[in-house]
């Protein structure tokens, strides 16, 4: 079974996120902000991550740029998945390492998709 790590300050958002890849069959570790998550994904490796942008403290971006320099996270794949929809957003998340970016509102669909791109 493939571990996502998701990453969202707003509860309901993580808790749908976290819904939706649990009922994909994934084991989900969810955290809600950037610097946990740089921790997390250290410690656990996970198979994928799942962040969003906009956070206080650092952002979505900052820890796409934390994790692919760091030698243990540098080759785990990154959705950003932010309501930032412009394609200068998009543009840059990928520049900073994201593999994959979707927009809020999304899919149960759209997001297993993308993980499963990933994972399979």
């Amino acid at each position: 079974m493939s571990t996502v790590l998701v990453v969202e300050d707003t509860p309901s958002e993580r808790q749908l996120l976290s819904h939706y890849l649990q009922q994909g069959g994934y084991r989900v570790i969810d955290v809600d902000n950037a610097k946990d998550a740089l921790d997390k994904a250290i410690a656990q490796k996970p198979d994928v991550i799942v962040t969003d942008i906009v956070m206080p403290g650092m952002s979505g971006f900052e820890l796409c740029r934390s994790l692919k320099r760091h030698p243990a996270t540098e080759h785990v794949p990154i959705v950003v998945c932010s309501s930032k929809d412009q394609d200068i957003d998009r543009m840059w998340g990928l520049k900073q390492g994201a593999t994959i970016y979707i927009t809020k509102p999304f899919t149960r669909e759209q997001l297993i998709h993308a993980i499963e791109s990933l994972v399979h």
